[in-house]
């Protein structure tokens, strides 16, 4: 019986033991088939086949006179098909490209890229990347004399992956205007943005092409170059109607009031009177270092919507010489500086005392809140709806449809709405209770001084492909007349007179007339006006036939400080730049009728190219430098050489502000300047090296 018992139990454990081979077999089985599986899925995957988008070339961002301020530049990356080469060029060349690789990109050994080369030609893997770090065109024709990549991509292999990336030539000027374009995802067409870039992205984009790609290890796709793809067709070009030295005076400028004001932001914007196209908007706030950048459209979006003050009278003033019979020399009396509408709201003046009784006339020039509020009360009163048709007149209560997208909308209260009360139409009439953009203030600016004529300002005037004009744009007529003669006649004599003997006659000048209007509003935050100040100066020049417009804001500033003193002396500083490089007729000499070659000094090659062609002025070159001294010499200009290192402070004396700046931005110097003309100074000394992020200041003359 026991040896019976013994027999099944052994019999038992050896099943059991047969039993869990047999399962152990089948579980290395699984196994194995899972791991074959994961391997088929993965070649699968990375053999996927796929049509995907080539971007096209975006076409440039110009400025008026072809300059670029925006633009795409290639760059590239290096990949290799190794098992394209021949047996005999891969054995013979292998060394060379794994060392050639190694020096120039630093990132792996000899025997690393040797080693992946030819285990990936043994795997007839057909991608390896050899490099990722970008290099330019200039780099890539160096590379394409390398071994096996000289061989190009049919007998080498080689595959250079274009990158593209946008560039601007003036750094960060205007940086705000030109803007920005990102894509929502790799797959989509859709992309956010800012400034030009997105609001003309359609004709800066182009159309896309398409080719197929094939997925390989890493996620990465491959090319598979077979025929079928479609070409991408580039972007077209926009010319703005930007004028670059413009922008960079009224740049700097601004920048300098800021920082003597210690402002949080502030905005320049200047155009033509007839043609409306802008010549400089400049957006300057201050970042988080205390330093001013181009971070927000002040000028024309949502963060530059404010309270404007006493630009504001410049339409309360038309509004009351249209509805009324007023003369310039009757009197108001504005008392002793406070008035109360209502028992607890005083309407103030800034001059301690007031100004007593003074003519209309004086009430316009010494910026009297209380002397316009009065009359505004006095006539519109009893029918403030009729105060509003002439805001909607002068096109105050909509927007102006700037090309732009985020144009900022108006916000201008109605006697119908909740938000009005008693004390509205008096505060209204000297520019609080309302938010306009600085664009609109300089639009209704421009309108008066325009025969009444009120123009959409533009900055875009045409989109160009191959120098071809493909669509020009033209301003649209926003008002035909807002004033009568009269009125328009009286409101540029009130203007001038801000200037000669008013808020403004810091910035008067003998050399030419200048007319405008003052602006001081406090700042409301926290339910409650402040002592903080939105400064503004808006105005025109010449007089005597008005060319250009422009409004400067200075937000902000210290305690105390009004736009006569902050924001008027950045516009008189734009002013005189415009007028001695536009409007400036010297009186001719008959004595001296001999024409003389140019006086440049030192610039680039091709603007002393371009000046001696046009005037037939002989020229002499003995440099293939690109930057050049200038030197004439009777009816010839003699091109020296000026080299320009990348690591050193270039000499840009003799050079205009729009070259010197370009030369010292670009290696990250902070440029401040002093005077107008040409460089006569540097406050770092010539072949200095370069320290990024240091000041450095011109002198010009």
């Amino acid at each position: 019986m026991s040896i019976r018992r013994s027999i099944l139990i052994r019999v038992r454990v050896a099943f059991f033991l047969m039993l869990l081979g047999a399962l152990l077999i089948l579980l290395r089985i699984l196994q194995i088939q899972t791991v074959e599986y994961e391997r088929w899925t993965s070649k699968a995957q990375e053999n996927l086949l796929s049509y995907r988008k080539i971007e096209a070339n975006r076409g440039n961002i110009l400025a008026a006179d072809g300059s670029l301020l925006a633009t795409s530049t290639p760059f590239y990356r290096l990949a290799i098909d190794p098992t394209t080469a021949s047996d005999e060029i891969f054995k013979k060349d292998i060394d060379s490209l794994s060392i050639l690789v190694a020096k120039y990109f630093r990132e792996r050994s000899v025997s690393q890229i040797k080693n992946e080369l030819k285990n990936a030609r043994t795997q007839n893997r057909r991608y390896v990347i050899l490099s990722r770090k970008r290099f330019d065109y200039q780099d890539k024709k160096y590379l394409m004399r390398w071994p096996i990549i000289r061989e190009g991509r049919r007998r080498g292999g080689v595959i250079f992956e274009k990158i593209e990336k946008r560039y601007r030539p003036f750094a960060s000027l205007a940086r705000r205007t030109i803007g920005f374009v990102r894509a929502k995802n790799d797959t989509s067409s859709h992309v956010t943005g800012r400034g030009l870039e997105y609001s003309f992205h359609k004709k800066l984009a182009g159309q896309n092409g398409e080719a197929l790609f094939r997925k390989i290890a890493g996620g990465h796709w491959m090319p598979e170059n077979d025929g079928t793809q479609i070409q991408p067709q580039p972007g077209l070009d926009i010319q703005t109607t930007i004028d670059i030295d413009i922008q960079q005076v009224a740049t700097q400028s601004l920048k300098n009031a800021l920082v003597q004001n210690e402002a949080t932001y502030g905005c320049a914007i200047f155009m033509e009177v007839e043609t409306g196209e802008v010549k400089a908007i400049v957006n300057l706030g201050k970042n988080r270092n205390g330093t001013y950048g181009e971070n927000n459209n002040y000028a024309v979006g949502n963060a530059g919507l404010a309270e404007p003050g006493s630009t504001f009278k410049l339409a309360s003033m038309t509004a009351l010489l249209e509805e009324t019979n007023i003369q310039l020399t009757d009197t108001i009396n504005t008392g002793n500086g406070r008035f109360y509408f209502f028992e607890d709201l005083a309407m103030t003046d800034a001059r301690a005392g007031g100004y007593g009784r003074i003519p209309i006339k004086k009430v316009f020039e010494y910026s009297s809140n209380i002397g316009i509020s009065k009359l505004v009360h006095r006539y519109f009163n009893s029918n403030p709806e009729r105060f509003l048709t002439y805001l909607d007149k002068f096109h105050f209560t909509k927007p102006i449809e700037f090309q732009m997208v985020g144009e900022a909308k108006p916000y201008i209260k109605h006697p119908t709405s909740e938000h009005w009360s008693g004390s509205t139409l008096p505060w209204m009439s000297v520019g609080y209770e309302m938010k306009i953009s600085p664009l609109h203030t300089l639009a209704f600016c421009n309108a008066l001084v325009n025969k009444g004529k009120m123009i959409q300002p533009i900055i875009v005037k045409r989109a160009i492909y191959a120098n071809t004009i493909i669509e020009e744009y033209k301003p649209k007529i926003l008002v035909e007349k807002v004033a009568s003669e009269q009125t328009l006649y009286t409101m540029q004599k009130l203007m001038e007179g801000v200037v000669k003997r008013g808020t403004a006659k810091n910035i008067y000048t003998d050399e030419y007339g200048i007319g405008g209007k003052t602006g001081t509003s406090e700042k409301w935050e926290n339910n409650k006006y402040t002592e903080k100040h939105y400064t503004s100066f808006v105005g025109y020049f010449p007089t005597e036939k008005p060319k250009y417009t422009g409004i400067v804001v200075v937000s902000n500033t210290k305690e105390g400080r009004y736009g006569g003193k902050v924001a008027a002396p950045v516009f008189r500083e734009i002013a005189d730049y415009i007028f001695k490089k536009y409007l400036f007729k010297p009186i001719d000499n008959p004595k001296d009728k001999k024409i003389k070659t140019p006086q440049m000094r030192s610039g680039h090659r091709m603007d002393f190219a371009a000046i001696s062609d046009k005037f037939g002025f002989r020229k002499e070159s003995f440099t293939p430098e690109d930057w050049v001294f200038g030197k004439p010499k009777g009816d010839t200009l003699r091109l020296e050489g000026n080299a320009v290192n990348m690591d050193l402070v270039p000499n840009v004396k003799g050079m205009s502000l729009k070259d010197a700046l370009y030369l010292l931005e670009n290696r990250g110097l902070q440029v401040k300047f002093v005077g107008t003309g040409k460089v006569i100074k540097q406050s770092i000394p010539i072949g200095r090296k370069i320290q990024e992020g240091r000041e450095i200041v011109l002198t010009l003359k």
